[in-house]
């Protein structure tokens, strides 16, 4: 999408770039809002242009998420920020079993941002969100001066619907228990570092960022008893089995050997000095499902093209309460703990 196709003369086409007056209710952003973001999300429900979408909703419990997103640069190897924010917020409704339905996107935009680059954010989330089958069915704009931004940051809000009988939480994590990760990890940490600080490896870094709804939808169809389920975003696995070990007052034993990590990963984190388990991840999951049923629901998740590379990754027990260990591939023992502050900020 370019700015080009727009039917205003004025002011668009002859203001490339956003200003104050954008965000001020009036003509300007009017035009914004009918010339870039309607044609884009066309959706039934944001036609109107009301305050607040209504919406329908079958009956049962609704999940709700909302994040913001201020990833920097705004474009990165395999996705950018639209992207990324219908992904993520698609994700987080997801990681408790239910089937996202709506969007609602709020901009934060700075003076001076090319009106080209918003509509290319805009057109990314609009394909994102149409590959996740939701709507976006409302938003707000608004503008802050030059050189209080960043360019864009994004937040979105979702609300989906949980099925009759799924119940999906941390806290029925139980000993006995395996966690399963969807595929390779630290692939969208890296590809943003690789990109922020100009670095070359010997193979291309792409990120990960994938909606995630559709591979929960094949573990419930195909009767997995999900107990819990993360994406592993920010702190990454580690941080997330962390949390998991905590809420659930379990322990959890990692195979590291058996963490799936790309061979140009694995070399960029260790020529960074970072560890792969703390690096984040924007298009994976951890489900902790019972040891029983840990090799139907492996099949399950490699059956659907996110989860070709899907590994079983550890064992939940009942000794050490709380804490996360891992088997490193010496053999040795150590703990893993949850990270202070963050190896690599403005991921997401």
């Amino acid at each position: 999408m370019t700015i080009d196709g727009w039917t205003c003369p004025i002011p668009l086409r002859d203001q490339p770039n956003v200003v104050l007056g954008h965000g001020g209710g009036g003509k300007l952003g009017n035009e914004l809002i009918q010339h870039l973001f309607l044609p884009a999300f066309d959706d039934v429900h944001l036609r109107d242009l009301a305050d607040a979408a209504a919406v329908e909703l079958p009956p049962g419990r609704v999940a709700m998420s909302t994040d913001s997103f201020v990833v920097r640069p705004l474009f990165f190897p395999g996705g950018d920020i639209g992207e990324l924010a219908v992904n993520g917020t698609v994700n987080d409704v997801a990681m408790r079993g239910a089937t996202p339905r709506y969007l609602s996107v709020a901009f934060i935009l700075e003076e001076g941002l090319p009106l080209a680059t918003l509509a290319r954010i805009v057109a990314s989330m609009a394909e994102a969100a149409k590959r996740a089958g939701v709507g976006l069915v409302t938003g707000d704009t608004k503008v802050v001066d030059k050189g209080h931004g960043d360019g864009v940051y994004v937040n979105t809000t979702g609300i989906g619907v949980i099925p009759d009988g799924v119940d999906i939480s941390p806290d029925r994590v139980r000993p006995g228990d395996v966690a399963i990760v969807s595929g390779t990890i630290a692939d969208h940490g890296m590809a943003i570092m690789s990109v922020r600080e100009g670095l070359g490896f010997e193979s291309d870094i792409v990120s990960d960022t994938a909606a995630l709804n559709g591979l929960v939808a094949d573990l419930l169809a195909a009767g997995i008893d999900v107990h819990a389920l993360r994406d592993p975003t920010r702190g990454g696995v580690a941080s997330t089995l962390n949390e998991i070990a905590s809420a659930s007052d379990t322990g959890i034993v990692v195979d590291e050997r058996a963490l799936p990590v790309r061979r140009p990963v694995a070399s960029a984190c260790e020529m960074l000095g970072m560890d792969p388990m703390y690096v984040a991840n924007e298009g994976k999951l951890i489900a902790f499902v019972p040891a029983a049923q840990a090799e139907a629901a492996l099949a399950t998740m490699q059956a659907n093209p996110l989860g070709t590379e899907a590994a079983v990754i550890a064992e939940v027990v009942a000794d050490h309460p709380g804490m996360v260990v891992g088997t490193t591939p010496l053999g040795a023992t150590r703990v893993i703990d949850t990270q202070v502050g963050q190896q690599l900020p403005r991921i997401c």
